[in-house]
Parts: structure tokens; sequence; C-alpha cells
């Protein structure tokens, strides 16, 4: 067998966020393959973009990959805990609700939860689906504890978590447990891109001193530019402007204030939406809104004016579109991040794509013929991922009953994709969920969005009248009282992070 050598020098392109964690899984993973070199070619003139601080369950996955403690993780990214995001006003001003991780109830006769549920509310029962969630529960109530897989009668074994952290402190903490671990960061603006005349691969980068870094696997981690894949080989963007019409952003930091609960929280604005991300030292602020429905002064203005605490930095304004490239992978590069692509971090997946792109290069990782079954695969998969995340995003804006403004007017007469048309026609007949390819939200996410955004079955599964009206009350009622006192013996997030020694010092709380 006359095999292609094994890729041994790898070569980053950008550092924050993005390009840290590739670097630390990279040498994690592939760091004991002979002659291995992960080099990192980022500039301290070129500014990383945070638009978001928030994160799903599949992170605590990743940094176990990586070997990390989490307590010297929560210290050092100032990180707070996160059960689910709590949506304010989206459905119509005054209403929230919350989409929490991890499960609702128990499935009872082999039959899914909500059709009990739903069969409880025909028969007179006015609880809340996120009654019978524990991290909803405790969300709200400001408490946290671990889960506990290893007991399966206790609704904490229902509960999964993330974190909210400092993005910045993230992407440094990572650098030096990559360098750490032997990769390379070289300082230094790029100023050309050499491609090999015939292929078109890319060979190296030159820098703007003079130096070249030379590879055989690029990954493009430059942010919305994409050096690599969009600048130098010009693999097209796929726009999903219409059906996110939101294009600009305005972040902001500041002072500790108001509820300190683990739950991110997003606000719907007259044209988009507010985040915010309480984390041990600040809270993270930003307002997603479409410029074609407001301008920047005035969607500044309404973030500034909406603020827990006094701002702790001038307010950073961003731009983008909606969508991904063509190809994530094209001849030896490959991008991830923003680079890649960019759906608005209302569901928190921002980081996410990135974890799962590492984990789909490791799975597919070349040598140096970079065959095209891998590079295809990976396309499709990605490609697949984006359009999941995009159609969960939509259903935000879609089954929205606001009409106070041009914007949600827009929104609420979009024709959705395809994949979440079936999705919503087959919940309002009989309240099923679909998943397929094990897609990233799983059907209790669905579930909660689709129910705390309005929309509503016109039945149930049939075998939910197994149980007479009673008995569907009493069952229900108990769930209630179970979850209830279980959260009522939960700590303070503040607590848990003190007896854990996860909490940050007090004279730490004001720092960048």
């Amino acid at each position: 067998m006359n095999a292609p050598a094994p890729v041994t020098k790898i070569v980053i392109v950008g550092g924050g966020t993005a390009g840290w964690m590739t670097a630390a899984a990279l040498v994690r993973v592939l760091g004991a393959l002979p002659g291995l070199s992960v080099t990192l070619v980022e500039s301290e003139a070129i500014g990383t973009v945070g638009v978001g601080e928030a994160t799903i369950p599949q992170i605590i996955g990743f940094n176990r990959l990586l070997g990390l403690d989490e307590m010297e993780f929560m210290r050092e990214t100032r990180a707070t805990y996160k059960l689910g995001i709590e949506f304010v006003d989206w459905l119509r001003p005054g209403h929230a609700y919350v989409h929490p991780f991890g499960s609702f109830g128990i499935d009872m006769l082999g039959i899914e939860f909500q059709h009990f549920w739903l069969r409880g509310q025909a028969v007179g029962d006015t609880s809340r689906i996120d009654d019978y969630s524990i991290a909803a529960m405790a969300g709200k109530a400001g408490r946290f504890a671990w889960p506990r897989p290893d007991n399966p009668k206790s609704p904490l074994s229902k509960l999964s978590y993330a974190f909210q952290f400092d993005a910045g402190r993230y992407a440094r903490f990572l650098r030096r447990y990559a360098e750490g671990m032997g990769a390379v960061r070289v300082e230094g603006r790029i100023t050309q891109v050499r491609q090999d005349g015939e292929t078109g691969f890319v060979t190296a980068v030159a820098l703007e001193d003079g130096r070249e870094v030379a590879g055989e696997l690029f990954i493009d981690c430059s942010g919305f530019r994409s050096l690599l894949l969009g600048q130098t080989l010009g693999v097209p963007f796929t726009d999903w402007s219409k059906w996110l019409p939101c294009d600009s952003a305005v972040a902001v930091p500041c002072e500790l204030g108001g509820r300190t609960e683990p739950l991110t929280r997003s606000t719907a604005r007259t044209a988009g939406w507010q985040w915010r991300i309480p984390l041990q030292h600040r809270i993270g602020n930003g307002h997603v809104f479409s410029s074609s429905h407001i301008d920047r002064t005035a969607a500044t203005d309404l973030l500034l004016a909406n603020l827990d605490g006094k701002p702790l930095a001038d307010p950073n304004q961003l731009a983008f579109k909606a969508g991904h490239r063509a190809q994530m992978w094209d001849r030896n590069v490959v991008a991830l991040g923003l680079a890649a692509g960019f759906l608005e971090p209302l569901e928190s997946t921002s980081i996410h794509l990135v974890q799962s792109g590492i984990a789909r290069l490791l799975a597919l990782f070349p040598d140096t013929g970079f065959g095209a079954v891998e590079r295809d695969r990976f396309n499709h998969e990605t490609t697949r991922e984006y359009r999941d995340i995009r159609d969960f995003l939509v259903l935000h804006y879609r089954a929205s009953e606001r009409d106070d403004s041009e914007f949600w007017r827009y929104c609420r007469n979009l024709r959705p994709p395809d994949g979440l048309a079936e999705k919503l026609e087959l919940f309002r007949s009989s309240g099923r969920i679909i998943r397929e390819n094990n897609e990233l939200f799983t059907e209790d996410s669905w579930l909660s969005v689709m129910l705390g955004q309005g929309v509503r079955p016109q039945a149930y599964h049939p075998a939910a009248r197994i149980l007479d009206d009673a008995e569907t009350r009493q069952r229900l009622s108990h769930i209630r009282g179970v979850i209830a006192q279980a959260v009522d013996q939960m700590p303070t997030q503040a607590e848990f992070l003190r007896a854990q020694g996860g909490a940050i010092a007090a004279e730490e709380y004001l720092t960048a």
C-alpha cells in the first residue's frame, strides 16, 4: 500500500476563541504524531470579534477532551453556569419563557411527556411546560448543582448545563494550554498568501516583516475576512439574510446588577433583540438588529438605556450577514468559526460550531493526498448543521405574534424553510416532533421554543388517553412537586461556586 504521507505541518491563521480552541484540540489529540507541528499566526494589531460569551452543553465534552479542570476554567474565564436561555417579549410584550437544557418531565407508557402535558391542558390543568423542567425552574430560582446521571430517579438526572464566560479570557486560557502542549504562536500581519501554481493549494502565508510560514494543512480562523477560504480561494458565500434579516450588532459590557440567575437572557426589541450574559465580574450585553429597520445610533441608544449597570467600555459595532461559505473545506484549507459562516448568537451556537467543526476535522483528518471523499463528507455534514441551526433560529421570528413594527411584520410573514415548515405542520397537527440526522437541537428544545412562541397542537398522541382525567392531573402534579422540592434543596449558584472553588476573589470583580 502506497498511502500518501500524513499531514504534519498545520498552520492556523487567526487567533481568538476559534484559533486557540483549534490549536488546543489539535495538539491534545494529534500531538504524539511523529513530526507534527501546529503553528498559529495572529497579529495583536487585528482585533477579534466577540459576538457572544454563552455556550450550550456540548462544550462540556470539548473541555473534557482537553482535560481541563472545571473550577480552574471557571476562575480563569470568570465563568458562570448556564441552565438555559430566557426569552422575554418574543411571543408578545410581557410574555417570557425559558428554553432549558435537559428534558421535560418523564415519558409515560412509552409516550413522550408532552402528550400527557397536552392531555392535562385539555382536562383543566393550567401548569406551564417550564414547570416540568428542573433546568428552567432552577435557573429562574438562581440555583445550580451538577447533574446526577448516576441516579436516574432524581430530577437532577434530567439536568444539563453549559457556561457563560469571558471569550477573551477563554482564548488566553486555551493559548496557555496549547503552547504548553507544543503549539507555536507567530506574531505578525499576513500580507500575502502563497499558492501552488497548478493546484491552487495554499503553500505558505507571508508576513509584513518578510517571514513566511509554510504548511500542508491550513485552518482559516481569520473571522469575517475569511482570508484563506473566501478571499484567496474565492469560495462563495451562501446568503440566508432573507430568513435572518438581522445584519448588525452593538456590544458593551457593564457592571454587575439586576438578577444573577444562571441563564442567558434574550429580550426582543423593535428591530431585533438584546442579549444579557451575566458573568462573575460583569455582564455582557449586546443588541442584534436589522439595519434596514433601525439605524446604528438608535440601536446603540436602546442598548445603553437597558443595561443593569454602568458601561465598562465603549460600544463595539459589528456588521455581518447570515449564511455560510458554499464549502467550508476547499483544497487544503478548512475554515472554522466566522471564516466559515455566521448565524446570530440567539441560541448560543457560535462557539459550538467551532467545536463541532474541530471534531469533524479530527474524525476526517486528511493525509497529504487530501482525498475528495473526506472533504465532501465534511462539507455535507457542516452545511447540514448550519441549515438545522438556521431553521431553529427562524422559528423564533416566524412564530411570534408581534406586529408592532415593520421588522416583526416582515418576520411573521416569512415563508419558512422547508425543514421548519414540516416540523411546524406536524407539531400543530398532533404535538409530535421529528428530529432528523441527529441534529443539534433535541426534541425538548423544539418543544420548548414552539410552545414558548405560541405554536399550539390541535391534538396529542392517542395513547395519552389511557390515563383517565384524574390520574393525568395527579401524575402531572406529582412531577411538578418533585422538581420543586429538588430545586429548593439546590444551592444558589454563588454558594455552589464558592463551595467548589470556582468563585473569583472579590478584588477581581471589576477587572477586565
